[in-house]
């Protein structure tokens, strides 16, 4: 029962617009929601008959206490102030999507005088355009890396640009036309600010014509060069639509969403039609939904789009949404444009939420028989392995080096079953000479079980820890356990596949501490996850260790040089260009890059002109710093 407090307050609800919180014990807020009419829906909550709706306020019997109301003049007044509360109260049934400051959006400025794409958490109403989210840095940076690859706009920051003299490595290796330095066609410029904005909005189609016409006028003009770039866009663009074959009868943009719903459990997918073509699929999990679909369904809009200036011309949903006009009023306002929210009921666009509904289902089912599987494989591994307890954390090491130099650790993590990268460590072998695995692996694995000892926060001890190798790094991973004192921590190692004495082959193996066979992997399908582990940790540690090796092979011969720092090293590369041209520069021109006068006639004395330098070496050099500092610059804001 409503208590008496609550209940007084619905007799006397008005019939305007406004937002009303239901509240428990100690005034905490359990949910908030707008109405069209205050008395209308509040007082719905708690009339006898609606299966859907009672099974919300049947948790809400036994802790709500009072009901706050606050009337608005409008529709979108009370949107706003609905998001508000949500915002600052946090209610406990409200329904939670993942905040947009944990995705990443790239942002394309098209006022300003040479734009450069920059990648950015927080979309604002800045009028410029945003392209996302990418629920990565790495999506991020691979849509980046093919931008930088065939579209030449600038990518260093504002700072750098005012700075620089002459052309950086970007424009050496003909991705950039320099406009910090060189006289470049503003208009030119401008046509591949548009065609980026199209390449990333997704109108490939329109954006192709436009390429091709003007790789035409250039052959025709016999501008080879510029022909040929135009060439390499139009196939970069033909690869990414390739990807987007299936098309819809309307070329307006579009957001279509479906969900599906058990209990309180939803998956919701997002449709984005971009000139008639599905553009991405995207899909969000929200668990412990206690309102009505409507509700549910209205809240999320807000969420998802309500701080989003780039957003389609027409969302289409399956059901009806109170105070869908103040919705639409501010989402237009924040687009500058009008958004409209559409409810088909026949037609394409019926036919579309159809596809979008399809699509939340099959996340779901997904999702959930992944669940299933990875509880019934977790199950398997405890009882084949004879582990203690269920294995939900499992972390696993692989020590990596390039010929005994550089040689590097990492702890990657699997959170039942699935990569948790938040949990993925990396370590630089210090006391060790080079080449000695074994050591690493004792060092490395001292130094993580020391701190899971101890009790840091972040570095708690995994489930079942699992070394790369076979009985010689199980038996490292052993004694290390023991000099730290740690008998209940769970080993394994895993072994890759080899070819015995007699010439057969054996696959992939697990070793546990005192059994003397090793358990063949092939056909199970829970061991399967340990394997899983080990090919991740292969993949981080060779990243790791190739990131190590580009910046010992990026290491000029400055760092030599005496009194010359890692900042003063680095405005000389920036602003000269390469280490060729630090080398080939006059005492003068090395004092105007950054140099001191002493740091000039000490880089002068100590390696001359540099002409030993190889060229090959430097150029490729050149290239892979041009484009790992491309994308680093892009998450620098000016």
């Amino acid at each position: 029962m409503v208590v008496d407090a609550a209940q007084r307050k619905l007799d006397k609800l008005p019939a305007s617009p406004g937002v009303y919180v239901f509240r428990g014990v100690d005034g905490k807020a359990l949910y908030v929601g707008k109405a069209r009419s205050l008395r209308s829906r509040v007082r719905s909550y708690f009339q006898p008959g609606s299966s859907d709706v009672r099974a919300f306020v049947r948790r809400l019997e036994r802790e709500l206490v009072d009901i706050e109301t606050f009337v608005t003049h409008t529709d979108k007044e009370a949107a706003l102030l609905e998001n508000q509360l949500i915002k600052s109260h946090q209610p406990r049934y409200n329904v939670k999507l993942r905040d947009d400051k944990e995705y990443l959006s790239l942002r394309l400025d098209a006022k300003r005088p040479w734009p450069r794409l920059e990648v950015v958490r927080r979309p604002k109403p800045d009028g410029a355009q945003y392209f996302g989210p990418y629920h990565s840095a790495t999506a991020a940076r691979q849509t980046l890396r093919l931008v930088n690859r065939y579209f030449q706009l600038r990518t260093c920051t504002d700072t750098e640009f005012r700075k620089r003299s002459r052309p950086c490595l970007q424009h050496q290796i003909k991705r950039c036309p320099a406009p910090c330095v060189l006289r470049v066609d503003t208009d030119e410029y401008r046509a591949q600010v548009a065609n980026v904005a199209r390449f990333l909005d997704g109108r490939h189609d329109e954006l192709v014509v436009d390429l091709d016409g003007r790789m035409q006028a250039a052959s025709h003009g016999l501008n080879y060069e510029r022909a040929a770039i135009y060439r390499d866009q139009i196939r970069a663009v033909e690869r990414a639509r390739e990807e987007q074959r299936v098309a819809g009868v309307h070329k307006s943009d579009q957001d279509v969403i479906g969900f599906h719903r058990e209990g309180d459990q939803v998956e919701i997918a997002v449709l984005s039609m971009r000139s008639g073509r599905i553009f991405s699929v995207r899909t969000f999990a929200l668990r412990r939904v206690a309102v009505p679909n409507d509700e549910m369904l209205g809240a999320f809009l807000m969420q998802h789009y309500a701080d989003r200036p780039s957003l389609p011309d027409e969302i289409l949903v399956s059901v009806s949404i109170e105070m869908r006009e103040g919705l639409e009023e501010l989402l237009s306002e924040n687009r500058k444009r009008r958004v409209r929210i559409l409810e088909p009921k026949r037609g394409a666009k019926a036919k579309l939420l159809e596809l979008a509904r399809e699509n939340a289902e099959h996340a779901f089912n997904e999702k959930e028989r992944a669940r299933e599987d990875v509880e019934a494989r977790l199950a398997e591994l405890q009882t084949q392995l004879r582990l203690a307890v269920l294995p939900r954390r499992i972390e696993c090491v692989d020590i990596s080096h390039s010929g005994g130099e550089e040689t590097v650790a990492v702890f990657v993590a699997l959170q039942d079953g699935t990569p948790a990268r938040e949990r993925y460590r990396s370590f630089h072998v210090k006391g060790v000479a080079g080449g000695d695995d074994y050591g690493a692996m004792y060092e490395v694995l001292m130094r993580r079980l020391r701190r899971g000892e101890r009790e840091e926060e972040g570095w708690e001890l995994p489930d079942l820890l699992l070394v790369d190798g076979g009985k010689g790094q199980l038996g490292v991973a052993v004694r290390a356990r023991e000099d730290i004192g740690l008998p209940q921590l769970e080993i394994a190692s895993v072994a890759k596949p080899r070819l015995t004495a007699a010439g057969e082959e054996q696959g992939d193996r697990i070793f546990l501490p005192g059994q003397k066979n090793a358990i063949p992997v092939r056909g199970s399908p829970a061991l399967s996850l340990l394997l899983l582990a080990r090919d991740e940790t292969h993949r981080a540690s060779n990243a790791l260790r190739k990131k190590v090796g580009r910046k010992r092979r990026l290491r000029s011969e400055l760092d030599d040089v005496p009194g010359v720092g890692p900042k003063t090293r680095g405005k000389l590369l920036r602003n000269l260009g390469s280490l060729r041209d630090v080398l080939a520069a006059s005492e003068e021109e090395l004092i105007e890059a950054g140099a001191t006068k002493r740091q000039a006639l000490a880089i002068k004395a100590a390696l001359g002109d540099g002409s030993q330098i190889a060229p090959e070496t430097e150029a490729a050099a050149k290239a892979e710093e041009a484009e790992e500092t491309a994308i680093e610059n892009a998450f620098q804001p000016d």
